[in-house]
């Protein structure tokens, strides 16, 4: 029976794994989140790791709070970076699969057409380059397979979704930028497509190709576009305003286009990806 291990099991992705693992028997999935595996203590992740002798780890911890990394590059490093290393050092050299989740923010955003994996990457601000600093640690394993994604949202955890529905019905009138652009990613998704990948290699000796890949829901918007959707399908009575980056002034610098090329992932593991619409309905429809 395959051990399948998961850290970071209570945000967004690692809940939405819980869900998907249940249509997957046969399997061994270990859910653990800081309090049962601190994956920034070196020692704790090696005797974790070593006496439960995963055949895959999926890591879904991360400090993701972009603003806040400002201030706190430390802590960004310390868990986007290093705890991505200390899983590395266990497993280097093994047969265990490691699968590693980055974010669209290792690219400085100026582009104009969708990014891909060879993309030169460029953060703008700590926490892109905290991530970014993570998917080297991972790649030092030979069988590391890194996932970016973008806006990640999910009926588990704070996200955009749950704020501008909440938002929604306490303001008639929500503010929203117009002028960045990318791709939302419903994270049952994203969980369901990791799923896929592993049980694809396990059950149907799919070849596991190690490297970047990239995953976000079809169909492209502005965040003024993604919020004006929410209202609609949520059925608030809320009138959304679209306003320049400009004076909306955030502690970290925002990608203004960070749309990912997907084509990788859905070509080596025969994915299809639905649109960020029908995917947004779904979410919604858990919400309310």
């Amino acid at each position: 029976m395959a051990v399948i291990l998961i850290t970071g099991a209570s945000g967004q992705l690692g809940s939405e794994l819980k869900v998907v693992s249940r249509n997957y028997l046969g399997y061994e999935f270990i859910f653990t989140d800081v309090r049962e595996l601190d994956i920034t203590d070196g020692e704790k992740a090696e005797k974790f790791i070593s006496q439960n002798n995963p055949d895959w780890i999926v890591n879904c911890a991360a400090y993701n709070f972009v603003d806040r990394a400002e201030d706190e590059p430390a802590q960004a490093a310390r868990i986007n970076s290093t705890a991505v290393r200390n899983i590395v050092q266990v497993i280097k050299g093994s047969q265990c699969r490691f699968i590693h989740f980055s974010t669209d923010y290792v690219f400085d955003g100026n582009s104009n057409v969708p990014y891909s994996e060879t993309s030169s990457t460029s953060p703008a601000g700590v926490y892109g380059n905290s991530k970014l600093a993570g998917e080297k640690e991972a790649l030092a394993h030979n069988l590391s397979m890194v996932v970016r994604t973008s806006w990640l949202y999910s009926s588990f955890g704070e996200n955009f979704v749950k704020t501008i529905i909440r938002k929604g019905k306490e303001k008639g009138l929500l503010k929203v930028v117009f002028d960045q652009i990318g791709s939302p990613t419903y994270a049952a998704d994203l969980a369901s497509a990791v799923i896929q990948i592993v049980s694809g290699v396990i059950r149907n000796q799919t070849a596991f190709y190690a490297g970047i890949y990239q995953y976000s829901n079809e169909g492209v918007c502005s965040w003024y576009d993604f919020a004006t959707e929410i209202i609609r399908e949520a059925g608030i009575e809320c009138n959304v305003l679209p306003v320049r980056s400009s004076e909306y002034p955030t502690r970290a610098k925002r990608p203004h286009y960070s749309v990912l090329d997907k084509s990788k992932i859905k070509e080596t593991y025969n994915l299809e990806i639905p649109h960020w619409r029908s995917s947004l309905q779904k979410c919604i429809r858990l919400l309310l």
